[in-house]
């Protein structure tokens, strides 16, 4: 019994590793498209499965100019439109501290790089977040 376990649980990692260099493959497609410069940058996002980063990159240079993540938000308690609760709503609320800072260094256009990920959920509430913040993609 403990011989099917042991293959059924390297299965999983394989399949996770698989999973992780595919997103990699993506998100190498998508940074040969676009590039971040200091008057456009490109907005960054990274998710794990329980944070989810964002920050507004300078490619020429390779500076990081804005950064956000939803630690930040729980720590500075902004306010939700809906009063949802969730890793949705947390990265709706990245979107917009990374929109409120951007607009602070005079970045009101930026690129939009979803890292290899779909446009969906957490990634697409960033955008919409970051939107709603005052930045145009």
């Amino acid at each position: 019994m403990k011989h099917i376990n042991n293959s059924f649980k390297l299965q999983v990692i394989s399949y996770m590793l698989l999973k992780q260099q595919k997103r990699e493959r993506r998100h190498k497609r998508v940074r040969a498209k676009i590039k971040g410069t200091k008057s456009v940058p490109r907005l960054c996002v990274f998710r794990s499965s329980k944070h989810i980063y964002a920050q507004l990159l300078d490619d020429e240079k390779g500076y990081t100019l804005v950064s956000a993540n939803d630690l930040q938000v729980k720590k500075s308690k902004i306010p939700s439109k809906d009063a949802k609760k969730g890793k949705t709503a947390l990265a709706f609320n990245v979107g917009k501290l990374v929109a409120e800072k951007a607009l602070k260094e005079d970045i009101r256009k930026v690129v939009f790089d979803r890292g290899g990920y779909k446009y969906h959920g957490r990634v697409k509430a960033v955008a919409e977040g970051a939107k709603e913040g005052g930045l145009k993609f």
